[in-house]
This record gives structure tokens, C-alpha cells and sequence, in this order.
């Protein structure tokens, strides 16, 4: 073959691959949402999330109240998105935020899972598999409690936000760090205007015992839907922004993806 006939063939493999590229880029991006109920809708920052992006109905929020990395496998929600990735076609990239923690923690029959043996393995695993079917894993270290003692934030999730970050290193995959960024956000803010990030207002008489419970039970009064691990609209706000601007710096091809702020 002579250098003209390599030249009109070269020119023709540009000329098809234009098409492909601007197609390409004219697809949209897909996010996936998987986690328990400080990411799902009514009681998390999910759905605000989803809203912030240009195309949010390419954004889904599968996350479920009461889920574990283990048990959000064992009720089979994970196949779901496994078929959602293999039907990846129509988007230029499906990002696959995982957020798990808060379920883990022992105390939780049917959904703790072991710190050392058993978490890292889940983790690790939900990545793996999201590369394997063309998808972009995107760790995200669990939101913080919103508990204080004698002033101070307590983190009791550091433990498991310590696991993702490892994880996200050994893997080489992208790190949302919310547990640190929530945790250093509500210390500075301080307890009174953390309550104001609960699903209802902060009762005025609330027991300890019932806090520590997780619960909140005001006397002679039905129980509240106030606590301090899930969030109201305002939380959800306040850090799915958190979890945006996380994401542009993790990944800075999705800095275009999400709404001006005066549109959020």
C-alpha cells in the first residue's frame, strides 16, 4: 500500500470517528445512588443531590433506611444496579456514588457487618464489580451524627469512613470524604443549629436515654421524628452541596454537569 492509499484510508477513519465523538458528547452522564437512609429519599441528602445535576431524572436514587453494605446485597437491591449498568449504552459515563456505615456498626441484627473481616471485603467488592461492568465507582465516607457531649462532636463512624478511604486508595477509585467534611461543618456550627438539620424540630424536653436510642420521646407527647442522624430539607441542603462540591474536586470532568448555583 502506497503513502497516498495509507493517507485516504487514515482520512476516512477520522471522518467516522467525528461522528462517534460528537455523539459521545452529546450523551448524557448517569449518577447512581446507593447507601442507606441519611442518602435515601425523606430522610437524606439524596434526592437534593439529584436535583442539583443539569439532567436530574439521569440521576438515581436507589439508597434504602436501614441498609448495610452487606444487607443492601442480600435483599438483592445491588442486582438492580448491575442491570442499570449493563443497559449503560445511552450515557457517556454512569457514576456509582456507595455510601455505607451507618448500618454496619454492630447492634443491628441482620445488617451488621464485621470492621475488620467482612466491611472492607463488602466495599471493595461494590467497586470491583461497577468497574467490571464499564461504571465509575465513587466512595463516599458516611455523614456524621449530629451528637455532641460536653461541646464536642462525637464520630463514631470514623472507624468505617477510616475502611472507604483505604479502600478508595487500594482501588484507585474516586473519594467523596463527607464523614470529614460533615464532621468538621456541624463541630463548628455547634449543637443548636445542628438540630436545625433534623427531619422535625428539636422538641424542648427530650430524654437522653431516648436520644441515645436513637429516638426521641417528649412527655406526654407522641414521639418525634426528631434525632440527630437524619436530615430534613434543610440538612439535605445543606450537604448534598457538600457532596457536589466533593464531587467536582474528586472528579472534574463532572464540574459541567450540575445546575448553576442560582438554579439549585
Amino acid at each position: 500500500m502506497n503513502f497516498q492509499s495509507l493517507s485516504f484510508a487514515a482520512a476516512l477513519m477520522l471522518a467516522s470517528a467525528v461522528p462517534h465523538a460528537a455523539e459521545t458528547a452529546t450523551k448524557p452522564i448517569r449518577v447512581i445512588l446507593v447507601g442507606d437512609s441519611t442518602m435515601a429519599n425523606s430522610s437524606g441528602y439524596g434526592d437534593a443531590f439529584c436535583a442539583r445535576i443539569n439532567r436530574a431524572n439521569t440521576c438515581l436514587n436507589l439508597a434504602k433506611g436501614g441498609r448495610s453494605s452487606g444487607s443492601f446485597r442480600a435483599e438483592g437491591r445491588w442486582d438492580e444496579v448491575e442491570g442499570l449498568l449493563r443497559g449503560a449504552a445511552a450515557y457517556r459515563a454512569t457514576y456509582v456514588l456507595i455510601q455505607f456505615g451507618h448500618n454496619d456498626q454492630p447492634g443491628k441484627p441482620g445488617r451488621s457487618t464485621d470492621l475488620k473481616t467482612e466491611f472492607p471485603v463488602n466495599m471493595m467488592r461494590y467497586v470491583q464489580e461497577v468497574k467490571a461492568l464499564g461504571g465509575t465507582p465513587v466512595l463516599v465516607t458516611p455523614l456524621t451524627r449530629r451528637s455532641f457531649t460536653d461541646k464536642v462532636l462525637e464520630n463514631n463512624l470514623l472507624p468505617w469512613a477510616d475502611v472507604i478511604r483505604a479502600t478508595a486508595t487500594a482501588q484507585h477509585v474516586a473519594l467523596l470524604d463527607l464523614n470529614a467534611d460533615s464532621y468538621a461543618a456541624v463541630q463548628a456550627m455547634g449543637e443548636d443549629e445542628a438540630d436545625t438539620l433534623a427531619v422535625a424540630p428539636r422538641p424542648e424536653k427530650i430524654t437522653e436515654a431516648a436520644l441515645a436510642a436513637g429516638k426521641v420521646e417528649v412527655a406526654g407527647a407522641a414521639k418525634s421524628a426528631f434525632d440527630r442522624t437524619h436530615v430534613g430539607a434543610k440538612g439535605a441542603a445543606y450537604f448534598s452541596r457538600m457532596v457536589m462540591e466533593e464531587m467536582k474536586r474528586a472528579l472534574p470532568e463532572t464540574a459541567g454537569q450540575f445546575k448553576p448555583e442560582s438554579e439549585q
